[in-house]
C-alpha cells in the first residue's frame, strides 16, 4: 500500500512533469571560491564557539560575499534536522534530543566579537524536543540581547508544528524581524517539502506573528526554478500580502547535490526584476529578488541604512 505522502508526492510529480537532466547554469549564477581576510576571521570566530552556520551547512552561494563583510547567518538547535526536504543541504536525522545548553551564550558572545549590528539566526527543525526548540530559540535572543545591548535580531524560525505557545516564545523576546519560508508554492508543496509542512501551516505561522506582535516585522521567501508557473508564483506573492508579511524575498534554487531535487529552470535577472515590481505594486513593503538572493542575504540593509 502506498503511503499518504507517497502518493501526494507521485500525483505532484506528474503534474508539473520534472525534468531530471542537468541544467547548465547561466553566467549570472557564477560565483567566488570563499577566500579573504574576512572569511577567515569569520570561520575562526565561529569555530572557536563551536557554532553552526546555515552558510555552511546550507552550502549558500553568498558565503564569500557575506562572510567577508562580516555578516552570517547562525544556525542554532544543532547541526542535524529532523524533517528531509528535497531541496536542502542540511543533514537529517534524529538528533535524539540533544542540546547543547551553552548554545546560547556562545552565541551571544560570537555577535560581539563580531562586532554586530545586526543578526540573522535560523535554525534546524527539532521535532524531537517537546516544544521543538522553542524556548532554546528564545534563550538565545535573550542572551544576544543582555550581551550585545541595541543589536537587532532577525530570527527565521521554523514552523514549531503551529504550536500558537511555541511560536509566542520567540515573540516575547521582541526581535526586530521574524521570518517563516514558504520556500515554494502551494501546488509544490507535497513534493519539494517534509511531510510535517504544509503550505497553510507556514502562512499561518506568519499570520500568528502578526496575531501576537503587530510591531514585529514579518518575513519569508520563496525559490524559484523548482517547477513552478508563473501563476503560482503571483498567487503565493499574493498569499503572502494577504498574510500581511512585511519583507519576501525571492531566489534561484540551485540543486545542492544530484540527488536533491533538479532544478527544472534559471530564471533571468530581467525575470527576477519583473517578480519584484510585481510584488511591491501588490503592496509588499520590501522585496528583495534576485538570482542568488537568499533568506538572509545582505538582510541588515533595510533597517541599517
Amino acid at each position: 500500500m502506498v503511503s499518504p505522502n507517497k502518493s501526494n508526492i507521485k500525483k505532484s510529480a506528474e503534474l508539473i512533469q520534472i525534468t531530471k537532466r542537468y541544467l547548465k547554469k547561466p553566467e549570472w549564477l557564477k560565483i567566488k571560491v570563499p577566500s579573504g581576510d574576512g572569511f577567515k576571521e569569520v570561520f575562526k570566530i565561529l569555530k572557536s564557539h563551536h557554532l553552526s552556520t546555515v552558510c555552511k551547512e546550507a552550502r549558500c552561494p553568498n558565503i564569500n560575499d557575506c562572510w567577508n563583510r562580516r555578516q552570517a547567518t547562525i544556525m542554532i538547535l544543532g547541526k542535524v534536522c529532523t524533517r528531509a526536504c528535497r531541496f536542502c543541504a542540511v543533514k537529517t536525522g534524529n538528533p535524539g534530543g540533544v542540546l547543547n545548553p551553552e548554545e546560547p551564550e556562545n552565541v551571544a558572545e560570537a555577535v560581539k566579537e563580531l562586532k554586530l549590528r545586526y543578526v540573522v539566526l535560523t535554525s534546524v527543525d527539532r521535532d524531537d524536543l517537546p516544544d521543538h526548540g522553542s524556548g532554546h530559540y528564545a534563550r538565545t535572543i535573550k542572551s544576544i540581547k543582555n550581551k550585545n545591548p541595541g543589536v537587532l535580531i532577525e530570527a527565521l524560525i521554523p514552523d514549531f508544528s503551529g504550536n500558537k505557545s511555541f511560536i509566542k516564545k520567540v515573540v516575547d523576546t521582541k526581535p526586530k524581524v521574524i521570518g517563516h519560508n514558504l520556500e515554494t508554492v502551494k501546488k509544490l508543496t507535497p513534493l519539494i517539502r517534509d511531510r510535517r509542512f504544509s503550505y497553510e501551516k507556514s502562512l499561518n505561522v506568519l499570520r500568528t506573528v502578526k496575531e501576537l506582535d503587530r510591531k514585529i516585522y514579518t518575513k519569508s521567501g520563496i525559490m524559484l526554478g523548482l517547477g513552478e508557473e508563473k501563476d503560482q508564483v503571483i498567487q503565493t506573492l499574493q498569499d503572502l500580502r494577504d498574510a500581511q508579511v512585511d519583507i519576501v524575498t525571492l531566489g534561484q534554487y540551485l540543486q545542492p547535490t544530484r540527488r536533491h531535487h533538479p532544478v527544472q529552470k534559471y530564471y533571468t535577472p530581467q525575470e527576477f526584476e519583473f517578480f519584484k515590481k510585481f510584488a511591491e505594486d501588490m503592496g509588499i513593503r520590501y522585496v528583495i529578488s534576485g538570482p542568488l538572493v537568499r533568506s538572509s542575504y545582505h538582510a541588515e540593509e533595510i533597517f541599517l541604512e
